[in-house]
């Protein structure tokens, strides 16, 4: 080597340090999630994950705008990056709300107690929502420059528009207007995007200084950002536009008459979810009420899937590309996997004031998950004593707001700067918990007081097996066991319904409601069962009934379907994934549909609000099935329905009360369950799914399931019970694939457990599993798998297996 020329030896000094830099970087950026490193076969399954992915992806809507500067649509993002999903294999499953006071979740499971770990969070939560959800942007603060381009004076208040420049070469602007008070100042202040300048109206009479600025569709001063800073950072729609917030805030630090503690942000919709974006990301507000955010917002992603009836990732990132980063698309179908979710916005807002607001029955809104939130946002506040700062708010109506919203929020922004001592009422209606539930009921069951079960099939109490001459006393003992976990019934009436059905019923327009149902169509009529021609104990439903030529529901005795809903808290049988063309494709084949809103959902929440304070030992899933049995009741006494023919179907959470309602019930002539159920005693195994707690711990369907937390293999009954319960009536169950919630595999071994039992009584055939390549939805491909088995059904005959 000492013969070398010096400069060869720099050369490869160069080259060696730059060898080194990149592969430090890489191992930073592997450390981060942010460069996966995959071998080839890892390469060609993340492929697959991606063509699965854009499989149930509806098509970007690019008129809502790009999905960034550089890229038109999603496929063009995947074409220039090359980024492929992340290996959900190596991924922790987190099916409950990420908790933001635990280190490392899914693996050490470390709890934060210290400031110090609580520093070292706070960078991670950033870290990971920029990744994920935000995009990265340029750092704050900065310089700017101000241009007043007007400045007049409406009675004492000043009212002054002014246009700032920064970023390179001053070529990123924003306009603002400010709303100042009579006096001296400092002022505490009130901002809110463009569109929303009646809100600041409002604000200036409570004696704030309001700011609106172009950061919204009205006009938005903010997209020129992408292209400003395009290939250094790539911050979303939403996130420049709290970016834009951001600058505001450089330009009112600067001004004397600003009370630079006291400065609140409010945003409605869209701009309610940019509001909590910015405040998480800029500890200078100090207040923030982020309000109809709906999903990206105050509803967190995992509450917002396709079972929840909201707008999940896949309708969202495709209707409003620009809104999100296109790596949460990855998370389609998988939001367990996400590492983050929106609580964790609001943890980073902790402990400034935070508002969560929205209207109880609005369409893209998840009420019972905005309460999930707020209870783990709770935590947060609490850790940082400042529980008082931390507030959640429901209105009646719809998605919009009025002068009388307003008027709270701004009492909420007083009460956090000390302006005003009345104190947010936090009004809940989802306040159930297991351990509330526990104290109330004095119940108390001991699981090691029943024998481990484990994975067996379905045997005699005497461990023997099941034979036809055994077969009806076992079914007696599950009936048993059934009617046991779901509580103690109260004595109640028969209500044998309307009969018959002279015009359209009143509606629930009797009483007044907010909430749209399918709508009548030319093939397909509707009648109402409410006040005096109610089913049940006085409850209200609708009929959905195939037309004649003459437009007269069709003459002789017709096959009834009883539809139960998903979790569609705000809505119940209301649909934002299309309940209404089911309905018609059901009615096209000659059935009565008929649907209502469960307890606690719909129109029925309030009622679900105390139903353990009035019925500590039983259930609200004991409730449902006293109601499907109302309904049955109804559609049997009516004279145009085939007693003999009706059938339940339900999705997700109305699949599951399907299954037990057929259980318990004969004369349900026939079922189909989507994505209705998961084993229980053998579905805690990989931590994968909520398990029983969704039933005993989060929705408080079944409180006693959750005494056989950790001992599941104890619980006296399972789903393979329940099916062959339900024997020689046909079934239809279909299970996606890909459906995080459920295990397939213990799925299929229920399904074969259950199928000796049909077997056993004559009828291999009429109990069906369907196992889609799809997540958990209710599919148009599902659907048409539900008109071919309902078809054959009324014709008689049975339905072949599929395969």
């Amino acid at each position: 080597m000492e013969n070398q020329h010096p400069g060869f030896l720099t050369l490869i000094s160069i080259r060696i340090i730059c060898l080194i830099f990149f592969f430090g970087l890489t191992t930073i950026a592997f450390a981060q999630n942010k460069i996966p490193a995959t071998s080839q076969s890892d390469s060609l399954k993340l492929k697959a994950s991606l063509s699965r992915t854009m499989k149930v992806l509806p098509a970007d809507k690019i008129s809502n705008g790009r999905v960034s500067f550089l890229d038109e649509t999603f496929k063009d993002w995947i074409k220039r990056t090359g980024e492929l999903p992340p290996d959900f294999d190596k991924m922790p499953s987190i099916p409950f709300l990420p908790d933001p006071l635990i280190e490392d979740e899914g693996g050490k499971n470390i709890p934060v107690t210290t400031a110090v770990q609580w520093k070292e969070k706070r960078r991670w939560m950033k870290e990971q929502l920029e990744y994920y959800i935000t995009g990265t942007y340029p750092q704050s603060p900065m310089d700017f420059n101000v241009k007043v381009l007007s400045e007049k004076k409406e009675g004492s208040t000043t009212l002054r528009i002014v246009e700032l420049s920064f970023g390179p070469q001053d070529q990123a602007k924003l306009t603002m207007e400010l709303m100042i008070p009579q006096g001296e100042g400092p002022f505490p202040v009130f901002m809110t995007q463009w569109n929303h300048r009646g809100w600041a109206q409002i604000a200036v009479r409570r004696g704030y200084m309001a700011c609106v600025y172009a950061a919204s569709d009205a006009k938005d001063d903010t997209e020129k950002y992408s292209e400003i800073w395009a290939g250094q950072y790539d911050f979303t729609r939403l996130m420049r536009r709290a970016f834009g917030t951001f600058r505001a805030i450089d330009y009112l630090h600067s001004l004397p008459i600003v009370d630079k503690d006291k400065i609140a942000l409010s945003g409605h919709s869209r701009n309610g979810k940019l509001a909590l974006m910015a405040a998480a990301f800029d500890e200078r507000i100090k207040a923030v009420i982020p309000s109809s955010g709906g999903s990206g917002a105050e509803v967190p992603w995992r509450y917002a899937t396709q079972q929840y009836d909201v707008e999940d990732i896949a309708l969202l990132s495709a209707a409003q590309p620009s809104w999100l980063h296109p790596r949460l698309r990855f998370f389609i179908g998988r939001e367990n996997k996400l590492p983050i979710d929106q609580n964790h916005f609001m943890a980073l807002i902790a402990p400034r004031g935070l508002m969560l607001s929205t209207a109880i029955n609005e369409g893209a809104s998840n009420p019972w998950g905005i309460e999930q939130a707020y209870g783990s946002a709770q935590k947060v506040y609490k850790f940082l004593n400042a529980e008082d700062n931390l507030a959640i708010r429901f209105r009646d109506g719809e998605h919009g707001t009025h002068a009388g919203d307003i008027e709270d929020y701004i009492d909420f922004f007083d009460y956090v700067f000390k302006r005003s001592k009345e104190k947010p009422e936090n009004k809940l209606f989802y306040n159930y918990t297991f351990e509330g539930w526990r104290e109330r009921s004095k119940e108390n069951i001991n699981p090691l007081n029943y024998p481990s079960k484990g994975g067996q099939g379905i045997v005699t109490s005497a461990g023997k097996e099941i034979t036809k001459e055994n077969w009806a006393v076992k079914k007696t003992e599950i009936k048993q066991h059934l009617q046991w976990i779901l509580g103690d019934e109260p004595p109640g009436l028969y209500n044998r319904g309307p009969e018959r059905l002279e015009n359209g019923g009143a509606g629930e327009d009797y009483f007044g409601t907010v909430l749209k149902r399918p709508i009548v169509t030319p093939r397909m009529g509707r009648m109402a069962l409410t006040p005096y021609k109610e089913f049940g104990d006085y409850l209200y439903g609708y009929i959905y009934y195939p037309k004649d030529k003459a437009g007269n529901i069709k003459a002789g005795k017709l096959p009834a379907l009883i539809y139960q809903h998903e979790y569609d808290y705000s809505k119940g049988f209301s649909s934002y994934h299309d309940v209404q063309s089911f309905f018609e494709g059901m009615t096209d084949l000659g059935y009565v549909v008929f649907s209502y809103d469960m307890i606690g959902f719909g129109n029925r929440i309030e009622e679900g609000t105390r139903f353990y304070d009035r019925y500590p030992n039983w259930s609200k899933m004991g409730k449902m099935l006293a109601d499907v049995k109302g309904a049955v009741d109804a559609m049997s006494n009516l004279d145009f329905v085939d007693s003999s023919k009706i059938l339940v179907a339900g999705y997700a959470m109305g699949a599951t009360v399907g299954l037990y309602a057929a259980a318990l019930d004969e004369r349900i002539a026939g079922l189909v369950s989507v994505s209705g159920f998961t084993p229980m005693r053998t579905d805690s195994k990989d931590n994968a799914s909520e398990g029983i707690k969704a039933f005993s711990h989060l929705h408080g369907l079944i409180p006693r399931l959750g005494f056989y937390v950790g001992h599941a293999d104890r619980i006296p009954y399972d789903y393979q019970e329940i099916l062959g319960s339900i024997a020689p009536r046909p079934v239809l169950l279909i299970a996606p694939q890909l459906d995080h919630t459920a295990s397939l595999t213990d799925i299929k071994a229920s399904v074969s457990e259950a199928g000796k039992i049909y077997k056993l009584l004559g009828a291999p055939d009429q109990l069906i599993l369907n196992t889609p390549d799809d997540f958990n939805r209710f599919s148009d491909e599902m659907k048409e798998i539900i008109y071919g088995w309902a078809g054959k059904f009324t014709a008689g005959a049975r339905v072949p297996r599929v395969p």
